[in-house]
Order: structure tokens, then sequence, then C-alpha cells
């Protein structure tokens, strides 16, 4: 007697590849984007990824992981590169600015409308009473990414000693960031010629997981012929983009002066953009250095208020930028006598202008040579000591932020004990919970403005 067999479970049907994305189709994705892109680098590139990789499937993992190793290389917020280099291999040059630009646009915006209502009605005691609540919370916040940067980056002694020297040198020597991250690099280059696996620690994003399926930018898809490498392309994409920054500065000159105000931030914020390794924390000692204490754009409060106000909006984090160019343009009165907000929102649209034309012309000029280095491409000696470097940095951050919230009038004055459990709080949902950004920031303004009224 024969036995009835299973049933053999048919094949999966082979799911087809998308079709073309269209600019109008890429353009609604991106505004989208940028409105949406809350929770930091990490946060939106796993949107970017859950969105093109598995379900709109525009680029491969292994094309995403790719592209993403070399943002990660480059100085910058590595999430907008991300985008801005995606967009350039959909839609040649116009899809990488448009990517880029509007990863960035919706963030300036709502930044502009918090900073007038940050310097406007900062003095209201609701609004206090937030702003008391959400900086120690920031405190955490910078003392947590220190955390979550370490613990990628320093895998052995080498690394925790350059971790260290760095926060010496910041913190007790008060070298500047740029000098500190030339000589990181440094000692990552020369060191791998001796000791090569002392800084050879990875990719940092681990390998390509399971396919999703076939991608219109699939593992084996040649690159478009505008994402191929000529001489004469890299030439003429420097060339513009240093033509636009000289006309841009150039126009500042001559209408402003080269000591004003705003020469002198797109001159600085120009060398920042330049430096930003490690991400927006990274680079906030460096801003903090020239904007707080060089220039006086702003004081240290108003500093971490703009943190606070920066990491409660979409965008990269490193626009906290924008709040320094709002409030420095309208204190300084950049656009004439009564005019602030029309000088706050110009200073602030300088200021992003600069910070951000090094990103695109990095991913525009640096593209093809990345699409012909395809499975080869990973981080550098050099970029492996300066993030160890950046650790040290952002604890200095972190030990200056705790300063100014816990002894508000400096150590001659009282001892904030309010802020000091806020902040306690606040770690504690951090590393032990996980609780998110947004929510965080919810909570201890609430306990900050039940605190103020309460006194």
């Amino acid at each position: 007697m024969l036995r009835a067999m299973p049933d053999t479970p048919p094949a999966p049907t082979p799911r087809p590849a998308p079709a073309a994305v269209s600019f109008a189709e890429a353009l609604r994705f991106w505004l989208k984007l940028g409105f949406i892109s809350f929770g930091g680098p990490a946060g939106q590139i796993a949107i970017m990824h859950t969105e093109l990789v598995e379900r709109r499937r525009w680029i491969s993992e292994q094309r995403f992981l790719h592209a993403l190793n070399y943002c990660m290389v480059l100085p910058g917020p590595e999430a907008q590169q991300l985008a801005t280099y995606i967009g350039w291999l959909l839609h040649r040059t116009w899809g990488g600015i448009v990517a880029g630009a509007l990863f960035v646009l919706p963030s300036l915006a709502i930044l502009i409308a918090l900073s007038w209502v940050y310097l406007r009605f900062g003095d209201v005691p609701v609004v206090a009473g937030i702003f008391y609540g959400i900086k120690p919370a920031v405190t955490a916040l910078v003392l947590h990414a220190a955390h979550r940067i370490g613990t990628r980056a320093l895998k052995n002694g080498w690394m925790w000693g350059i971790a260290a020297a760095a926060f010496v040198a910041i913190f007790a020597l008060d070298v500047p960031f740029p000098a500190i991250v030339i000589a990181a690099g440094l000692i990552g280059h020369f060191g791998a010629q001796r000791a090569p696996g002392v800084f050879a620690l990875g990719g940092g994003h681990g390998a390509a997981g399971p396919s999703a399926g076939p991608a219109l930018i699939d593992d084996d898809t040649p690159p478009p012929p505008h994402a191929r490498f000529t001489r004469a392309r890299l030439l003429r994409v420097l060339a513009v983009g240093l033509g636009l920054w000289g006309a841009a500065m150039l126009a500042l000159v001559a209408t402003q002066g080269w000591q004003s105000t705003l020469a002198q931030m797109g001159w600085f914020f120009t060398k920042a953009a330049l430096v930003t390794f490690g991400g927006a924390y990274a680079v906030l000692p460096y801003v903090y250095q020239g904007a707080v204490e060089h220039h006086q754009w702003l004081s240290a409060a108003q500093m971490i208020d703009g943190l606070a106000l920066g990491e409660t909006t979409p965008g990269p984090l490193i626009m906290v930028v924008a709040f320094v160019g709002f409030v420095g343009g309208w204190l300084a009165e950049v656009a004439g006598p009564d005019r602030f907000f029309l000088g706050g929102t110009l200073a602030a649209c300088v200021v992003t202008f600069f910070t951000f034309l090094p990103s695109f012309v990095f991913i525009l000029a640096g593209g093809p040579l990345v699409e012909a280095t395809h499975g080869k491409l990973g981080f550098t000696a050099p970029l492996s000591a300066i993030t160890a470097a950046v650790v040290g940095v952002i604890v200095n951050l972190a030990l200056f932020f705790a300063y100014h919230v816990l002894w508000p009038q400096g150590f001659g004055g009282p001892f904030d004990a309010v802020s000091a459990l806020i902040a306690v709080a606040a770690a504690v949902a951090l590393f032990r919970f996980k609780v998110g950004v947004i929510p965080l920031l919810a909570a201890c303004a609430s306990v900050g403005l039940a605190a103020r009224l309460a006194l």
C-alpha cells in the first residue's frame, strides 16, 4: 500500500526588481525623510535602511553599507551624506543635491522658529522651566554619546591611551580641537605601520544581512555612466564647490567686511565642517571654543539650550550650528538695528550653507571613486585613532555641561540638587532602560517645569 507523501512546499516566487524611480517620486521621499529623521545618526540611518533597502528596494544591502562606510570616513554628518550619495546614485548631481538639501532644510526652518521663540520668550516662567529640566538631560545625553562611541572605538590599551591624552589636551591644556584631530590621525597613520592590528577596528556597521530581494541598484549592478570616475569630472566638481564657497565668502566680505559677524561665521564654520570626525558631539567642543569663548556669539548656557533644541528637531544634530548662528546674528544685529529676526535668520542660513557645502563636495567628487572600489572600502587607521580621541573630547564636553548645570553661578555659588537628580535619572533612563531621546526630553522638561513652578 502506497503511503501518501507529504506535499512539497512550492518554491517561493522570486520577487521582481522594482521599477525605475522617477525624480518626482524620489523628491517626495527625500522631503518626507527630512521631517521624520529623528533619533540622531543611528535612527536616521535605520530609517533609510528600512525604507530604501527593505521596503522600496532602491539599493541593495551591500551597496548601502558600502556607501555608509565611505560617509563614516568623511568629516560631516554621515546620515545626510548617505542620503546625498544615494540621491546622486539614482538621479545624478541634482538628485544628490535635492536629497541632501531636503535632509537639512526642514530642520533649519524648525530651528529658526524655535530659536525665535527661545530668544523672544525665554524669560517667560513656563519656557524657563522647560529648559531648566532639559539642561540636565542634555548632560546625560552627551555622557551617553561618549559611552556609545567608546564601546566601539576603545578596543585596546592604545586606544584608551589616545582617548585619555585627548581629554587631558583639551581639558587641562586647552588645545584646539583641530590640532587634536590632526595629532590623532598622524598617530593612527604611523602607528598602523608598526602595529596594524592595534588600529584595525573593523567597519563598525557589520556585514550585510539577508537580501530583501532584487534591488534597483543591486550588488552586481554596474555604476551608471555618471558614477564612473573621470579626472575631468572630479576637477569640475571641485571647481564648482570652491567657486560657490569663494563667491559666498566674497559677497559677505564685500558687503559686511572681513571682521563682520557673518564673514567670521562663514570662515569659522567652514573650518568646523572639515573637523567633524565622529559626529556632531565630537565637533561641539570646537564650536564651543570658537562661538562661546573666542567670538562670544552666545553664552555657555545658551549653547546648552541650543543643543537641547537640536535634539528635539529632525535632521542631523550638527544643525545646532543654525541655533548658534541665529543667536549670534540676533545679538549682533547683523541686519541692522531692531531687525533681530531677519538678522538671526540670515546668520542661521549663512552658517548652514558653510557647514554643509563641504559635505556635498565630498560626495559628488568622491562618489565615483567609491563606486570603483566596491567591496574594498573600510575604516582607515587614522580614522580609528581620531574616533578614540573623540571619546576623550566628548567626556570633556560632558563635564563642561555638568559644571554649568549643577553650579549655574560657578563653584562659589550653590549646588543645584534638583538639576543633579534630573541628570542622574536621565542617565539611568538612557543607560539602563534605553529610553529614546524625545520621550526623555519631554519627561525632563515636565519635571523641570513642575520644579520651577513649585518654587
